[in-house]
């Protein structure tokens, strides 16, 4: 009798916490069952961007190349027509609503007067900043990294860097649509200095942004 006793007022005492638990639970289960709803529009703001937001961007357009010199001394750079294509992809992760870092891998390509084709493939390390102003986003950053470089049975291996800014309309609330100007520095430092070369390029791009 002592041990039924026992579990009889064990038992009592569980359905009487759970009871007064009961409210607490389905409060919560309200709460957590409300519908998902998307970002008021009319109140469109830079914290729609937290830390650890992510985002991904693809980007397709021409390299036009620019100036390039050879200690200083501007040469002609050879490349007719002097347009070329480039593509890149990018993901980003957001260290607050404004400052953002992540990595760029890309390639350009470009025909030269003997319909040969020089490649570039960079790969860098990016950081910036984004500043919104009702749907439109306006970030702009600084790449440093490497670049391969490959023309017939020549290559190069050194290192790039990239200064740029978009501008992306924000369509529906995961992703913008816009254009990406970029100026591109791709060094050839040779062990003879005579023969080091600085290229200069300018990348338009369309681009396309996935924010998760």
């Amino acid at each position: 009798m002592g041990l039924k006793g026992d579990s009889m007022r064990k038992a009592g005492a569980f359905i009487l916490i759970f009871l007064m638990g009961l409210p607490v639970m389905l409060s919560a289960q309200e709460d957590s069952g409300d519908p998902e709803v998307e970002p008021d529009w009319g109140d469109y703001s830079a914290d729609l961007y937290v830390r650890g937001d992510q985002t991904f961007t693809i980007s397709l357009g021409v390299a036009f190349p620019t100036v390039f010199l050879n200690n200083g001394s501007v040469i002609n750079h050879n490349f007719s027509p002097p347009v070329g294509g480039t593509g890149s992809l990018f993901f980003s992760h957001f260290l607050d609503s404004t400052f953002f870092v992540g990595a760029e891998l890309g390639v350009i390509f470009l025909p030269t007067p003997t319909k040969n084709t020089v490649f570039i493939i960079p790969l860098g390390a990016k950081i910036g900043a984004q500043f919104i102003v009702w749907r439109f986003e306006f970030p702009i950053s600084l790449t440093l990294g490497m670049a391969w470089q490959k023309y017939l049975n020549s290559g190069y291996y050194g290192l790039y860097t990239k200064v740029g800014g978009s501008a992306f309309y924000k369509a529906f609330p995961q992703w913008s649509f816009g254009l990406t100007l970029n100026w591109s520095w791709f060094p050839q430092w040779t062990a003879d200095p005579a023969q080091n070369i600085d290229g200069n390029f300018i990348e338009l791009t369309l681009s396309a942004r996935y924010h998760f």
